[in-house]
């Protein structure tokens, strides 16, 4: 519970995104401790939001939302891990996870995939 709670200020984030999802057309559904939401407004938020732009899934909190069923179906192990690290750093996740993100760039290193929260959730999905 205390790992929820961590995570939650995230998750309110994540499900806020989602609910304009569900009211523009898209459904929701759980997987375990994961809130899932696709479709509707969320393929163009996706497409557009800074640092997600371009993903068919992004990770917030307890709450994952997707372009599609499919799409949040083949990277759920990814997100998963996600998750996790969300348990682990709760509310500082995110400014971590940017500021890694602009560290690697005036590194001239690849933001996403040289982003020691990515090469993490990519190698325990191998």
């Amino acid at each position: 519970m205390a790992k929820i709670i961590w995570a939650s200020p995230w998750s309110l984030w994540g499900a806020g995104i989602g609910l304009l999802g569900l009211l523009t057309g898209g459904g929701v559904q759980r997987s375990g401790r994961i809130v899932e939401f696709w479709g509707g407004f969320l393929p163009l938020f996706l497409r557009y939001f800074p640092f997600v732009a371009g993903s068919p899934v992004a990770t917030f909190g307890h709450v994952v939302v997707g372009r599609s069923q499919r799409h949040l179906e083949a990277c759920r192990p990814h997100q998963l891990i996600h998750v996790q690290q969300y348990e682990c750093w709760g509310p500082l996740f995110i400014p971590m996870y940017l500021g890694w993100w602009f560290f690697l760039l005036t590194r001239g290193k690849h933001p996403y995939y040289d982003n020691p929260f990515e090469r993490e959730a990519y190698d325990g999905t191998r």
